[in-house]
């Protein structure tokens, strides 16, 4: 494009944006703006006002390195602080924005501090323990499971998969919480404690303690899956079908 020639037009514009805006996702008619220090806004364009309305926002100021769009209603983010986490809609007030072709609700109500009349609920929470720069939902090897790939400031890489059946994660849980009580750190440091370092962890089952497992002796072993009435052949089972649906 030659700029004597040609010029852009600013057709719309909304400067209710906090502090500096660091990504920008659409979907259809909304579009998910991740804030540098606040965290996400939700906002959806009016075509026959060609307005931008923020409907809704997150109650946590977070400070964003990394974010992706999930669905419809959910977003996927990560804070300079090392944390995880994804946000969601209510489905209540989600169906009501869409139901209301003049969008008065939106347009009138205020919330509190001329903030968006809606809130968005977390829904995962996890504490990675470093800096995460980079999501990506990806699916690694043909016929595995669809998953959340991120990437850190100090080179490593991981996985989140989504568990497919309730039973997953009874089992997963109910591991996870016998390996973290059985097989301690070795500086005493609770994992509990860790994982929740500044929100409660939430709705995530630490893939890494549970595969401590195999690394324990055969008695603990033992004992850990008879608590689960399983044999340790079965847990081991469970331990590489889960790792096979990733690599």
């Amino acid at each position: 494009m030659i700029w004597g020639k040609r010029r852009l037009l600013r057709k719309c514009e909304n400067k209710l944006f906090p502090n500096t805006i660091i990504s920008i996702q659409t979907y259809r008619d909304r579009i998910y703006v991740g804030d540098v220090q606040e965290s996400f806004h939700y906002c959806k364009y009016r075509w026959d006002e060609n307005q931008l309305y923020i409907f809704a926002h997150d109650y946590v100021p977070r400070w964003l390195t990394a974010s992706y769009h999930i669905d419809f209603d959910t977003m996927a983010g990560a804070d300079k602080f090392g944390n995880f986490y994804f946000v969601r809609r209510p489905q209540g007030v989600s169906d009501e924005i869409e139901e209301d072709p003049t969008g008065g609700k939106i347009k009138w109500e205020q919330g509190k501090l001329n903030g968006a009349p809606n809130k968005v609920e977390e829904i995962v929470q996890f504490h990675v323990g470093d800096v995460v720069t980079a999501l990506q939902k990806a699916l690694l090897i043909p016929g595995g499971g669809e998953c959340i790939i991120y990437g850190t400031v100090m080179c490593s890489l991981g996985a989140l998969l989504a568990f497919t059946s309730r039973e997953d994660v009874d089992f997963f849980s109910h591991l996870e919480m016998h390996v973290r009580q059985e097989h301690p750190p070795l500086c005493g440091r609770d994992h509990m404690a860790y994982r929740s370092a500044y929100f409660p962890v939430r709705d995530v089952i630490d893939g890494d303690l549970c595969e401590q497992f195999p690394t324990l002796p055969p008695d603990l072993q033992r004992k850990i899956a008879d608590e689960l009435d399983r044999t340790p052949g079965e847990i081991l089972k469970k331990l590489e079908d889960a790792r096979n649906k990733i690599i």
